[in-house]
């Protein structure tokens, strides 16, 4: 005669189960004993025939959820993918197409184990992470999957590449080294606005506003409004571009995987490593930083929503710090100024 592995006992009315081997115990939640005996029968059963468990949870779950057992991470997949706006769901489609993930694609959801989730992250990078991440919650949040295949804590930590903004002298090298007077008003853009790549690329003679002064676009990725004063700089670079239509035709045509290789090939010409169009982005908000540019302008301009995003941009900035007392004589004599004027007035 089989031990059994699992023995009941109640406790003020409630019902728990005691692990033989283990030594575990655990509420069951219930104070119908018929209940109780049925969870330790099949308990028990399952402790003899593991196999035995998969089966009675696909039983189980197909009442409520017909497809759950069948279902695969392709599913999920596809629903991922088709939400955002068409450039994000063209970069997630990418994702998912590379080879540490594909191979889930088959794989049904209530099949899946922990061991192919850390295989996957193992050999995939801080993308990938987030990605399957992202597939994970979303399939328990349909009700796809009862749990998580692997909790939170238990998620490996990814290393991201360091990023950082192009420096002045890498950005008057390259337009230096560029021939092409398109391309190199496209990087002074770049440096001159933040702008992604494809926010520069698609802007038109009718996001300046002469009257006003102010360059505004709505940028590609999240809507977001962006909007800046132009100053003399910029503003001689607007002169010499067209006063209609795109600022840079041909550009504009091209993809954001060309202007990628590109500015790459560029850049590799010139031994300049560790940077790519985004770069000018990161250093706009580093140089805003540096220079004391209030936090809220510098958000307006870059069009982003989240402080914490614009302080993520600005993380390289090396700020000069003023003595307190030169900034508290500073803050004196501009007091004294100001009660000149009112006296005057």
């Amino acid at each position: 005669m089989q031990k059994q592995r699992f023995w009941l006992y109640r406790r003020q009315g409630v019902y728990y189960l005691h692990d033989s081997v283990t030594g575990r115990r655990e509420s069951l939640e219930t104070r119908h004993r018929r209940e109780a005996e049925q969870i330790r029968f099949t308990r028990n059963e399952i402790s003899v025939r593991p196999q035995l468990g998969t089966a009675l949870a696909k039983a189980c779950l197909s009442v409520q959820d017909p497809e759950l057992p069948t279902r695969t991470w392709q599913r999920v997949m596809d629903e991922f993918c088709s939400r955002g706006k068409p450039q994000t769901q063209s970069r997630r489609r990418r994702t998912i197409d590379r080879p540490p993930l594909c191979h889930l694609a088959k794989v049904k959801l209530v099949e899946t184990t922990a061991d192919e989730f850390l295989r996957t992250l193992k050999s995939g990078g801080a993308m990938v992470s987030a990605t399957l991440r992202c597939l994970q919650n979303l399939a328990v949040g349909f009700g796809w999957l009862p749990s998580p295949v692997l909790a939170p804590k238990h998620w490996p930590k990814t290393r991201t590449a360091p990023k950082r903004g192009i420096s002045w002298e890498e950005h008057a090298r390259i337009l230096e080294a560029e021939k092409n007077p398109e391309r190199r008003a496209y990087y002074e853009m770049l440096w001159a606005t933040g702008a992604s790549q494809v926010d520069a690329a698609m802007l038109r003679a009718e996001n300046f506003d002469a009257g006003t002064g102010i360059l505004s676009y709505r940028r590609q990725k999240t809507g977001e409004l962006s909007a800046m004063r132009v100053g003399d700089e910029l503003g001689a670079l607007l002169a010499r571009l067209p006063q209609e239509g795109p600022l840079f035709p041909k550009i504009s045509r091209s993809s954001s995987s060309a202007r990628a290789a590109e500015f790459r090939r560029r850049c590799r010409l010139l031994g300049i490593s560790g940077v790519s169009l985004h770069s000018y982005r990161y250093a706009w908000a580093e140089r805003a930083m540096a220079s004391g540019y209030p936090e809220r302008f510098a958000q307006a301009a870059l069009g982003h929503s989240s402080k914490a995003v614009h302080r993520a941009y600005a993380k390289g900035a090396q700020v000069q710090l003023p003595a307190l007392e030169d900034y508290e004589r500073l803050q004196k004599e501009r007091g004294g100024l100001a009660q000149c004027r009112a006296a005057a007035a």
